[in-house]
């Protein structure tokens, strides 16, 4: 049985690992604040992955659109298989590790 996270997103597609604390659906970690949508670029690291998303920006002088982007290091939950390549929901939550700030809670293609 999963928590209800207080996002409309849908059920992890399996059961999560014996003792994971640091899952929203099945632990004690608490969603809040932002929430977006990016790509991940690295899963090298043990249940962390990088995310990129794009993040145009307005510069006014030439009244034109710059390219930007932004990356953030997620936690990913056990139940939850994430590769490179991956569109993913990320949220906010309280701070993981010394990085860390953001979990995944929606894995796409």
């Amino acid at each position: 049985m999963t928590r209800d996270i207080g996002l409309k997103v849908a059920d992890p597609p399996r059961e999560p690992a014996e003792g994971d604390a640091k899952n929203p659906f099945n632990g004690t970690l608490p969603i809040r604040g932002r929430l977006f949508e990016g790509t991940v670029i690295s899963a090298s690291a043990k249940s962390t992955v990088v995310v990129e998303r794009d993040a145009p920006a307005y510069i006014p002088k030439f009244k034109r659109y710059a390219r930007s982007r932004r990356r953030i290091h997620a936690h990913v939950p056990s139940n939850i298989d994430v590769a490179v390549g991956a569109r993913v929901m990320a949220a906010e939550c309280r701070p993981v590790s010394k990085s860390v700030s953001f979990v995944v809670v929606e894995a796409g293609a």
